[in-house]
């Protein structure tokens, strides 16, 4: 971008990048339709909004839950369905496939099929991470790691092919060679072979084996050791889908300008910009000098009304400043309920299930603001209506007949339907 938009033309860059203005002519056997009342619709965004998946859904749809205890599961799968057309599901190696040659295939298979059936995407999160590594790497060679972890890529990439496309290739690697928390194999992989030729080796093996897929790097490091690290993938030779940015904020709100400054710098790649993890808490802010957040432990860390007002404000600005930017592509939030990760009220539902201010105020963008409602347009004299609709999918309808149409790209678009 020439010129980054500041706080106050957010909403004007939005409909810049997000937008198309449509002129839609319908044209029957005999020529133009004129006069024709027709009903639009939008039934998808292209931006991709998502959430994580919520280990009560993956009981849910492997038939787990008893009938008392489906209800809330399914509360919570409305509210998300509701919102999102994304959803990550964890292949975390060790959590996977805790005892070597028994993975829960089956298991993730049917929560990914789940989800495609109620019209979201669904992403693979991570291919290789060193944290939630398998202990069963450590009594391995470097050379019976790696032969491991390419096929343990194998297996996922080409077996959820067709369902899941699009992964996390590999995870924070820009610690991953220097991790010193805990011993693991990841962490010894890519010590000896080198942040880039790991990625390398990642991302073939996965292209082998489904060479349809869409892979990300992605990582909480947003310093310059990131955008070295890209840089070098790039120059040798490694193709990058899009790059995935964390942006756990449990320490306080970055705000539009930091946010808008690394998506910039990131863009200068022309790849797109996934926003893979973002978070916001409605309760009291963990300590700045927490370095790592996974090492702050609280009993209880509760949502508050003064927090929730605070992080509805917050999200607002965080979800229309990512929109603001052509290059971001996608924003992934974590967790969707309270007490999901690290304890932390950072959902957009409390605990119990109930949606908190945050979430109305992004239902308010996502389907209001940025959504068009069914509208009836009389096509005139030519056949036509013109229309300005966020990108995505819409469904026309007129005399009994159906038809759907899609806008990918922002400005002025004509489209001729032949009904």
């Amino acid at each position: 971008m020439s010129q980054l938009p500041d706080p106050e033309h957010l909403d004007q860059a939005i409909r810049r990048h997000r937008t198309a203005v449509a002129t839609v002519t319908l044209q029957g056997p005999g020529g133009p339709l004129a006069g024709q009342e027709v009903w639009l619709a939008q039934t998808r965004h292209r931006f991709l909004f998502g959430g994580t998946w919520g280990e009560g859904t993956l009981a849910l749809v492997n038939d787990e839950l008893d009938g008392a205890a489906r209800r809330p599961v399914e509360q919570r799968n409305r509210h998300y369905l509701n919102l999102f057309n994304l959803v990550t599901l964890p292949f975390y190696w060790g959590r996977f496939e805790p005892q070597r040659g028994r993975p829960q295939t089956e298991r993730l298979r049917r929560a990914a099929q789940w989800y495609r059936d109620q019209g979201c995407r669904v992403k693979g999160h991570p291919l290789c991470w060193h944290t939630l590594a398998p202990d069963w790497l450590l009594g391995m060679s470097n050379a019976e790691i790696l032969a491991a972890q390419q096929a343990r890529i194998r297996r996922e990439v080409a077996g959820f092919a067709g369902l899941i496309d699009l992964w996390d290739g590999i995870n924070e690697a820009v610690i991953m060679p220097i991790f010193d928390r805990y011993d693991n194999g990841l962490t010894r992989l890519g010590n000896q072979l080198g942040r880039i030729q790991l990625i390398r080796t990642v991302f073939e093996t996965a292209r082998q084996a489904n060479p349809a897929c869409a892979l990300l790097i992605n990582d909480f490091d947003v310093s310059p050791a990131y955008d070295i690290l890209v840089e070098g993938c790039l120059a040798a030779g490694i193709r990058i889908d899009a790059i995935g940015i964390q942006t756990h904020m449990h320490q306080g709100y970055w705000g539009p300008a930091r946010t808008l400054a690394v998506i910039e710098r990131f863009a200068r790649f022309n790849l797109p910009v996934h926003f893979t993890e973002s978070s916001l808490v409605s309760g009291h802010r963990m300590p700045p000098e927490i370095v790592d957040l996974n090492d702050y432990q609280v009993d209880e860390w509760p949502s508050t009304p003064a927090g929730e007002v605070r992080q509805a404000q917050e999200v607002v600005l965080h979800y229309k400043t990512l929109l603001a930017h052509p290059a971001v592509q996608a924003v992934t939030w974590w967790d969707f309920t309270d007490g999901g990760w690290l304890n932390a009220p950072s959902g957009l539902l409390r605990a119990d299930g109930t949606p908190k201010p945050a979430y109305l105020a992004l239902e308010q963008l996502i389907k209001g603001e940025w959504w068009l409602l069914p509208t009836r347009w009389v096509t005139d004299a030519a056949g036509r209506f013109t229309f300005s609709g966020f990108l995505g999918d819409y469904e026309l309808a007129w005399g009994g007949q159906k038809m759907a149409l899609a806008l990918e790209q922002a400005g002025p678009v004509a489209v001729n339907l032949a009904v």
